[in-house]
């Protein structure tokens, strides 16, 4: 992003804001706010009752309202009364799970309420900085934050804008430069006119990308993809049913309670539910390893990434400055860091004097300092810190260029020198010393931003889990190539200028040089390539990128914004967590998907046994209450499906719905079988109607528990055992199941015997569904 301001001459500035060196005035300011608004991110919020209401709106609220709907109509109340219920239960559990503080907004709108130093009226006054204009001069010093976009009328600075751009070290600016919002000074002060305030500034942009960017929800289009299918099975089954009504001269009103079974049979209402609660399950899994989820379907997002886009500077490097080499000209090693030190300041944060400090220490250079009798600090001026000792000898340390002449050495001796360390991504520094004003080029140091210690294992291992990691920064190419070399990263160097479709994009393994919206743009052609896409980083400059994102991820050091738009935040330095919450969410996956597998098959069997069976023996088999009350003993109890044990993949997981489907239609038969041999049993010892319905519902009941036994090992069902809340809850289900029928509450009784009979005929049906399994599972590459 390039302001028009960039290289517009200051006269013509002042011409474009009708401004001068002098400012503007107070009234002038006022009429200004009115027109330009306040240097401040507007934010629109969304009620929590709206939110609230929102959970009433998707495929699944639909189908009970649906549902709702009918059983008033036919006067079912009790059965309309529970399905109401089974409503607001699931949207209550979704608002709650879900609910997130979408703060990224108010933390950028908090750090532009800064106090600026304004001329108006030809006076300075400090005010608070969203009142100021596009037009208004500032005095900006060491230290201050830069309250707007604002081009340098006179005076030097240098300024850290690597939480805005991504650029790891300081960089100068003089008259007639621009400074970006946001920006922190490190060194020097200067006069600015501010050209640009609010949402209209470099950061402000950024903000707006923020608000703008959203990740699908891959949850909720997974949901209606089931529910789709699910809705074709039930139409089709209500279309050959009414046709066969009619054939045989039954009535309507006989033939819709049969059609609202199908109805209720066929809602997947605890699926959503039951995803929230494994999701939240992993988040609370992923925080006792320093990752903190903020978006819960980051988790089945982490389960799917095939891409995780990092950024460079304080993600995969340290984001500190240190020195990587010494290289003597006419003095040894230890002499040139001695002398580097000795221009340096202890008690200063400036990063490139805290490295050369550190490195001394690291290589046991004694550093006295009360052996200096004089120092003078960097200037911005000379590009160079100097000190003097009490022996009578002068040292100095900066920009090579400026070391060189001050040493009297024509500078391109050395510059080939400083370009191909340059290349290699080292900044250079030259170290001088001498006696009497004379001064003798000792070497230079090379300095840079080292990668974490933990960068190069984890990029191993993400690409032995099926995810490709890129890096992105606002770096050049050279630094970035070098940095990707040292810790294994994989791929073409790519400018943002070379990048026109996506498959220019899934060829690059380093993306340099890029601005903020380049980077949320980077992430939106990804996803548009078809890659699950997640994204780390630490600075403001990310945050568009890390909301977009499926799996946005701030490590520790990340601004406050950074973490707000992000979908999961470490909290411990570096970036290991990420992998062990790609192990977390991929173990959430496979819950999920047998929670999905056996929903839907339990569906298959209930609509199309129930239907069959209407068929064979021309009555129904079952009533919609006792369908209400199967949801109930299956559909919640499997909810602890959530906590099971199970094994994660080293592979990105990809939720296929046909697959899911067509593997589900498969198992169904089996289970189909087995009503059907309960259906004779039943007959054969002539069980009246209602001791009928009693009999087939707590086969329903038996066989969806041993079905989930089934299908929860992806190998044998004996290979591993279920969570203790898994076997505890199917234990509870299994007893109360058993004596509600023995006893006749809510159904009509039946005798213990034919409750055997279910338990004996689903455990046989436990290993002929096992076998089933493995042969589809492995058709459908489950």
């Amino acid at each position: 992003m390039k302001s028009k301001f960039e290289d517009m001459p200051l006269d013509n500035v002042y011409s474009s804001l009708n401004s001068s060196k002098d400012g503007i005035t107070e009234n002038e300011a006022t009429k200004r706010i009115s027109l330009y608004g306040y240097n401040e991110v507007s934010e629109k919020k969304e009620s929590n009752i709206i939110k609230f209401l929102k959970k009433f709106w998707n495929p699944v609220a639909w189908m009970l309202e649906i549902t709702v709907v009918i059983t008033f109509i036919l006067k079912k109340y009790d059965d309309m009364y529970i399905i109401l219920f089974l409503l607001i239960f699931n949207s209550i559990v979704g608002y709650t799970q879900e609910s997130r503080a979408n703060n990224a907004l108010e933390l950028l709108k908090k750090k532009l309420s800064v106090k600026a130093v304004v001329l108006r009226d030809r006076s300075w006054k400090v005010i608070n900085s969203s009142l100021l204009v596009p037009g208004d001069v500032v005095h900006i010093k060491l230290g201050d934050v830069v309250p707007a976009d604002a081009k340098i009328i006179n005076g030097n600075v240098e300024v850290d804008q690597s939480a805005l751009t991504g650029e790891s070290l300081a960089v100068e600016r003089k008259s007639p430069d621009l400074i970006y919002s946001s920006s922190i000074v490190r060194r020097g002060e200067c006069d600015a006119i501010i050209v640009a305030t609010g949402e209209n500034t470099f950061f402000g942009k950024t903000a707006q990308l923020v608000r703008t960017a959203k990740a699908a929800s891959h949850m909720e289009n997974l949901i209606m993809r089931i529910v789709r299918y699910l809705i074709i099975v039930d139409v089709s089954l209500v279309i050959i049913l009414a046709a066969y009504s009619i054939l045989i001269n039954i009535s309507l009103s006989d033939v819709l309670p049969f059609i609202l079974v199908i109805l209720i049979a066929s809602v997947p209402v605890a699926l959503p539910a039951t995803f929230t609660i494994a999701m939240a399950i992993g988040a609370l899994e992923a925080s006792e390893t320093g990752a903190l989820v903020t978006r819960l379907n980051a988790i089945e997002d982490a389960a799917s990434m095939t891409t995780l886009y990092m950024d460079k500077t304080g993600t995969i490097t340290k984001n500190i400055l240190s020195v990587a080499e010494v290289i003597p000209v006419n003095d040894d090693e230890n002499s040139i860091l001695y002398y580097a030190a000795m221009a340096s300041e202890e008690s200063s944060d400036d990063p490139i004097d805290s490295a050369v400090l550190k490195y001394a220490n690291d290589k046991n250079i004694k550093v006295d300092f009360s052996l200096r009798d004089g120092f003078t600090p960097f200037d911005p001026s000379t590009k160079m810190t100097s000190g003097h000792l009490t022996n009578g000898i002068n040292v100095a340390k900066g920009a090579p260029q400026e070391i060189c002449k001050l040493a009297g050495v024509d500078y391109s001796t050395i510059e080939e020198k400083v370009d191909k360390e340059a290349e290699r991504g080292f900044r250079m520094l030259g170290v001088a010393s001498g006696t009497s004003g004379k001064y003798r080029l000792s070497g230079l140091l090379a300095i840079y931003d080292a990668p974490r210690e933990d960068s190069k294992q984890l990029i191993s291992e993400l690409y032995s889990m099926g995810i490709t990691p890129r890096m992105v920064t606002g770096d050049n190419g050279p630094i970035a190539v070098e940095i990707a070399k040292e810790v294994g990263i994989k791929g073409d160097l790519c400018k943002n200028s070379t990048i026109k479709s996506e498959n220019d994009i899934l060829k690059c393994g380093i993306v340099a040089e890029v601005f903020p919206e380049d980077k949320y743009n980077i992430v939106k052609l990804t996803q548009k390539a078809g890659e699950i896409t997640g994204m780390t980083g630490d600075g403001v400059n990310d945050a568009p990128a890390l909301k977009q994102a499926d799996v946005g991820i701030a490590v520790s050091t990340a601004t406050d914004v950074a973490k707000a738009s992000a979908s999961i935040v470490l909290t411990h330095e570096g970036i290991e967590d990420i992998v062990k919450s790609v192990k977390i969410g991929r173990k959430i996956y496979q819950r999920m998907l047998t929670y999905t597998l056996n929903k839907i098959i339990k569906t298959m069997q209930v609509v199309i046994f129930l239907t069959l069976s209407f068929f064979v023996i021309k009555y129904f088999v079952t009533t919609p209450f006792d369908v209400i009350l199967l949801l109930f003993a299956n559909d919640f109890v499997t909810m602890s499906l959530a906590t099971d044990n199970v094994r994660y993949s080293m592979h990105p997981e990809k939720w296929n719905v046909k697959s899911l489907v067509y593997s589900s239609i498969s198992l169904a038969f089996a289970v189909i079988l087995e009503g059907f041999i309960a259906l004779y049993i039943g007959t054969y010892f002539h069980l009246t109607h209602s001791e009928m319905h009693t009999f087939i519902f707590d086969m329903l009941v038996f066989s969806g528990q041993f079905t989930v036994f089934a299908i929860r090992e992806r190998k044998r069902f004996w290979n591993s055992m279920p969570s203790k809340y898994l076997l505890t809850a199917s234990i509870a289900d299994f007893l109360f199941i058993s004596l509600i029928s023995y006893y006749g509450i809510l159904v009509t009784a039946i005798p213990a015997v034919f409750i055997v009979y279910d338990i004996i005929l689903g455990f046989a049906f436990l290993f002929i569904m096992d076998t089933v399994k493995n042969m589809v599972f492995r058709r459908f590459g489950l």
